[in-house]
């Protein structure tokens, strides 16, 4: 079984928009309710370089990115990352391979930090993070409600060890 992983294109969005709606419905993955209709509006916020997929067979089996935190041009290099896997893939490192691209591509593009918010309920995607150089900063209470449920975030954070050390 051959995997690659390769800069999303935008024929990937249906593909790419199943697996978000899959994490989407667990409750465990993101604030989000909905995935935007439509590609352009999902990569707006986002530096189209630093949007991998996960290929087996010209199926899309997971998918990565990294979005600015701030329009500042101070947190230039700061990102948010995102990392999503299929259903049926998981457990076999799929998302460790995308996490440790996505490192490497946000890091040629300028990233010095990277970060991201974890509900503390999904173990597996603290693993990954941790496993993958990110730390703990801190738990946020009640950040923000989900179908009206209060909810708390883990804020994980990555420095990067080639960019930014000056």
């Amino acid at each position: 079984m051959t995997i690659a992983i390769r800069t999303m294109k935008r024929d990937d969005w249906e593909q790419v928009r199943a697996i978000y709606e899959a994490g989407i419905e667990t409750g465990k993955a993101t604030f989000e309710t909905k995935v935007p209709e439509e590609y352009d509006n999902w990569l707006k916020q986002t530096n189209p370089a630093c949007c991998l997929v996960a290929v087996q067979e010209q199926t899309i089996i997971g998918w990565s990115k990294a979005s600015p935190v701030s329009e500042r041009r101070v947190y230039a290099g700061v990102g948010e990352v995102s990392v999503y896997v299929k259903v049926e893939a998981r457990g076999i490192g799929i998302g460790a391979r995308l996490l440790r691209d996505l490192i490497n591509v946000t890091e040629e593009n300028g990233y010095w930090t990277l970060q991201a918010t974890v509900f503390p309920e999904n173990e597996a995607s603290l693993h990954l993070h941790k496993k993958n150089g990110f730390r703990e900063i801190g738990r946020r209470e009640r950040i923000a409600q989900l179908n009206g449920i209060w909810r708390d975030t883990v804020l994980l954070e990555r420095r990067s060890n080639k960019v930014g050390l000056g």
